[in-house]
């Protein structure tokens, strides 16, 4: 009985691996492959000019044989960038912008005059808005959080797919006294479940402060979420925060049109260089509101030690602590003209269509018996989402195959993906059908569990994903060559 088990398992593998020979002879050569598709997307040939600029800027990727699909991690710098900054500071002599010396001034000019570019660039009248510049989106959101007035009975209301570092200030709403509330996303598509949404957001507090927190584009499940919350939410008495990283960079903002209480997003995540620059664009009316724990260098007008005393200067000064990166922030106005070449509306259309390919492609793909091969958290389909797609393998058995096996293999075919949960656990939870009362006596222990013991009590609940995403550079070969390494899977066993 055994030998016959057994010849029939091999049975299953030669049928599977006849499927993927298959499914390899349908896709066809690249040439092929993008000849099809070119003609049941005729949008993409509107993008070619995508193409020059990668020979032109991005030319190391196919030079090194690289498929890059890490965007929503990090954008990739363009080669014309690091020449225009260079030159910038070989022709410049550039000091500390906290002075009134000709290096100063001159440091100080370039910062404003980026601080002026990033206002025009998302539409942003600066009467109304304020851009300070801060080390990452994190830092951007830590300063909303510590900074932002609650009192006991407030409200923070956030989706449950935020990213960590917006999850992180209801530590902040907590130690005030501060209601935090969670708004669900539905599986499987993990878009917001609206009804329950606009129910919690009737429940502002009157005459209380209100602060509601979103991301315009996951950063796990790719979905965009309607920007048309934010004057629901305002016009209900909720301060509006939206945390604009994984959208901007593919994706145009006009904040003359949206006008959130506050913007927050990492320049690297839209044009690669510089890192360690980003921002918060907050509306003049809500800076005002906010109130900061402490001081710093650079952030006040008078401070005393005899005095015991200080005040803040105002505006972006009083929030941009210590000396601003006066070196890096020139690199960010040569980004956003960067962008603006390449035209943005270019490389949101080229993002969309390849993004619509490749679901198409992944969710196609299924064993022998029938089994799909990938599940994909999120939409399968490209309206209302971005070029970030989140999947798990399985094998014919419908086992998970170990996403750290995917990376590794992945590598060596010269492929940069990511996996883990992406510092997004409540979109990972909802994808998953985890509850609380699972989840609850995972915390509040006497002392830390580690991440295995975590995993143990969750038994398996939580895997681990993989992360796909396009962005400025992203081409055809990209997402075939990813699409042919995914078929290999076909009568893999996971193990």
């Amino acid at each position: 009985m055994g030998e016959s088990v057994e010849r029939s398992r091999e049975g299953d593998v030669a049928a599977d691996r006849a499927e993927g020979w298959a499914w390899g002879k349908r896709l066809g050569s690249l040439q092929e492959a993008e000849a099809r598709f070119r003609e049941t997307d005729p949008r993409y040939a509107s993008t070619d000019a995508v193409d020059e600029l990668r020979a032109r800027d991005y030319a190391r990727l196919d030079a090194q044989d690289q498929v890059y699909l890490d965007y929503t991690g990090g954008s990739l710098h363009a080669e014309s960038q690091l020449r225009a900054h260079i030159a910038l500071l070989s022709d410049q002599v550039l000091g500390n912008p906290h002075s009134i010396n000709p290096t100063s001034r001159a440091s100080t000019a370039l910062v404003e005059a980026v601080r002026a570019a990033v206002l025009r660039y998302f539409h942003a009248p600066a009467e109304e808005y304020e851009a300070i510049f801060t080390p990452n989106a994190s830092g951007a959101l830590r300063l909303v959080g510590e900074s932002y007035p609650f009192s006991p009975g407030d409200r923070y209301l956030l989706t449950v797919d935020n990213h960590n570092s917006v999850n992180g200030i209801r530590e902040f709403a907590r130690a005030k006294g501060a209601v935090t509330i969670y708004a669900p996303v539905r599986p499987p598509e993990l878009r917001i479940d609206e009804a329950r949404l606009a129910a919690e957001l009737e429940s502002a507090r009157p005459g209380g402060r209100n602060l509601f927190a979103y991301p315009a584009q996951s950063n796990f499940s790719g979905v965009q979420h309607g920007l048309d919350w934010i004057a629901r939410a305002r016009a209900l008495g909720w301060d509006v925060l939206l945390d604009a990283s994984a959208f901007v960079p593919t994706n145009p903002l006009d904040l003359g049109c949206w006008r959130p209480d506050f913007v927050t997003l990492s320049f690297y995540k839209i044009f690669g260089y510089p890192t360690g620059v980003g921002c918060l664009i907050a509306r003049r009316a809500a800076l005002a509101g906010l109130r900061r724990p402490w001081f710093a260098g650079g952030t006040i007008t008078i401070a005393s030690v005899q005095g015991d005393g200080h005040y803040l200067a105002e505006g972006a000064a009083g929030f941009e602590d210590g000396t601003v990166n006066y070196l890096n922030i020139p690199a960010v106005g040569v980004g956003l003209r960067h962008i603006e070449a390449a035209g943005l509306e270019t490389i949101q259309t080229r993002v969309a269509c390849l993004t619509a390919w490749l679901l198409g492609e992944l969710t196609a793909l299924r064993h022998s018996n029938g089994r799909p091969l990938v599940r994909v958290y999120g939409p399968t389909r490209g309206e209302r989402r971005g070029g970030t797609i989140t999947i798990n393998f399985y094998d014919r058995e419908g086992r998970m195959i170990d996403c750290r096996l995917v990376e590794k293999l992945a590598g060596r075919a010269k492929i940069s993906l990511r996996t883990g949960c992406f510092c997004n656990p409540g979109a990972n939870e909802a994808a998953n059908d985890l509850t609380r009362e699972q989840l609850a006596p995972c915390f509040g222990q006497a002392r830390p569990i580690t991440f295995e013991e975590f995993l143990q009590k969750m038994e398996g609940k939580i895997p681990g994903a993989i992360r796909v995403s396009l962005g400025v550079a992203s081409n055809f070969q990209d997402v075939y060559r990813f699409a042919q390494f995914v078929s290999q899977f076909l009568g893999c066993e996971a193990r």
